[in-house]
């Protein structure tokens, strides 16, 4: 019986698996920063204590530290590239299932440590699948939802993922308050389970992908998935076009592109080309700064810049809050202005906050201008970055991914958004300890460089069927000559969509020739 269909089964989508997979992903990303001081944590594991302590004793424990809570990291890392081969072998459902317990067994191992290494044995499988997810959910959403509107179902992986960010700071700011207590950090390593059950629960009420049921296929069961999709019957013709577009967008790929080593070579659909857009983007994701500013923000207040640990607390929950609400900028801005322009906005904003900060941080912590603008200039670059770079990049890099690759080059991206995740959260308590101030200058002078990458080598593909962005690059012209074409069929898809018609016209009618010939026969 279909309880869901169309644009209620979307929603659903959205609220039932969507926002808990990205819940999971914010929330268990920054959740163990503020439990860190808290007097029972240290009580309990005295290894990554990094208070009173004599010089080496400090060093040795802020190493294990820093080990630990970068070792959800690596989980991570593992998990999504372990979808390269998860993701096609069992669908994007299964794969979605599995991720979700392995964060339920993780929370459970982490919320009932007593020693250090049960503890990180927790986070590491967490990580696993956290990774998972972070991979496979966007890939599923790209591949189930109606181009026109794309955007908005796959961008709104940013909002949930900010808002993990800020339950996690007030819950952490509020049992701060009891931190005698093992309460105060066992239930909020707990509370993630409860996405990790809503997970569990529902991710078997929608219907698979219909690209993958084409790869693997089942074609009857894909046509059954797109009219619970889109609300239309097994039997229309616009969902039989779309079947006969995904068949032969599939064997176009089989033709020119069918192992992980051909994402390294070029060949008719630019795979390497592709791979890079989407390596890229995670490269510059992180090393714009995105997690000095997340991760550390409530320690730069404090240290830096000289405030209460209370106020430093407080005004680092208002700062992740106010990312979460900046992240609706995008939820309706993506399929309006594009991918490009999204991109260049928030690369234009992040290089002046750094330049900003790079000033304001220069002066000593006691001069209170100095500190209080650069506290505004962290709520801006809160304010800028969510609109380009976290749904988005997510986003992007499943349209610009072949259709038979999708999965593993979605994965190894994902894996290197993971890895360069890591690199940040080891080396900035690092470097703000030995070059301050210039350590911003540092993040500065790389964000200047992505909205020049993002104009000449970065196409748009707002509005366009993901098959249609596969005919784009298997077309035979230079890298600039693509972008300018993907800009017009943005801009004028009129104008650029013929033959892509022919081809689905064509295809129809081959289908509707194969499918007489089996009746007279």
């Amino acid at each position: 019986m279909k309880l869901l269909e169309g644009r209620s089964m979307r929603l659903a989508q959205t609220m039932l698996v969507v926002f808990p997979s990205f819940m999971l992903f914010g929330y268990n990303q920054v959740g163990v920063g503020g439990l860190l001081s808290f007097s029972d944590w240290i009580k309990t594991f005295p290894e990554i204590d990094t208070s009173d302590k004599t010089a080496g004793a400090t060093s040795q424990n802020a190493l294990v530290q820093g080990t630990y809570v970068a070792s959800f990291t690596l989980g991570a890392l593992a998990g999504a590239f372990s979808c390269s081969g998860l993701g096609d072998w069992l669908g994007r459902r299964k794969s979605i299932f599995i991720g979700a317990l392995l964060t339920l067994v993780g929370e459970i191992i982490s919320c009932s440590s007593f020693t250090l290494a049960q503890l990180t044995v927790g986070r590491i499988i967490i990580g696993l699948g956290v990774g998972i997810l972070s991979t496979i959910v966007p890939v599923w959403q790209s591949e189930c939802s109606p181009a026109v509107n794309r955007g908005q179902h796959v961008v709104v992986d940013g909002i949930f993922i900010t808002s993990g960010y800020a339950l996690s700071s007030w819950v952490s700011y509020g049992f701060s308050h009891i931190q005698e207590s093992s309460v105060s950090w066992r239930f909020p390593l707990a509370l993630p389970a409860f996405f990790s059950l809503i997970l569990l629960a529902s991710v078997f009420l929608f219907p698979e992908s219909p690209r993958w049921l084409v790869r693997v296929g089942r074609r009857e069961e894909a046509a059954a998935a797109l009219s619970r999709t889109r609300g239309d019957g097994a039997d229309d013709v616009i969902i039989q076009h779309e079947v006969a577009s995904i068949e032969h967008s599939l064997e176009e790929s089989a033709r020119t592109a069918a192992t992980m080593r051909d994402i390294f070579t070029m060949g008719d659909g630019k795979l390497f080309y592709r791979f890079m857009l989407c390596i890229g983007l995670q490269f510059w994701i992180h090393m714009c700064g995105a997690n000095v500013i997340s991760t550390y923000i409530s320690q730069i207040i404090q240290n830096n810049l000289g405030m209460s640990a209370e106020l430093s607390r407080i005004l680092g929950a208002c700062a992740l809050t106010w990312k979460c609400m900046a992240s609706f900028v995008a939820f309706f801005t993506i399929d309006r202005f594009g991918r490009r322009k999204l991109f260049m906005f928030t690369g234009v904003g992040l290089t002046c906050c750094m330049t900003g900060l790079a000033i304001t941080n220069s002066f000593p912590n006691t001069n209170q201008p100095a500190a209080i603008f650069s506290v505004l200039l962290m709520f801006l670059y809160n304010f800028f970055f969510p609109i380009g770079f976290l749904g988005t990049s997510f986003l992007y890099c499943t349209e610009v991914a072949p259709t038979r690759l999708r999965v593993a080059m979605t994965s190894i991206a994902t894996a290197n958004h993971w890895m360069w995740n890591f690199v940040v959260q080891m080396i900035t308590p690092i470097a703000l300890g030995t070059i301050g101030y210039k350590y911003y200058i540092v993040y500065a002078c790389i964000a200047v460089c992505f909205p020049i990458t993002v104009f000449f080598f970065y196409p748009e593909t707002m509005g366009q069927r993901l098959e249609k962005l596969e005919h784009l690059f298997a077309r035979d012209m230079g890298v600039f000559e693509t972008v300018s074409a993907a800009n017009r069929m943005a801009k004028f898809p009129e104008c650029e969509d013929t033959s892509d018609e022919e081809v689905g016209k064509q295809k129809m009618e081959h289908v509707e020739d194969s499918e007489d010939e089996k009746r007279e026969a």
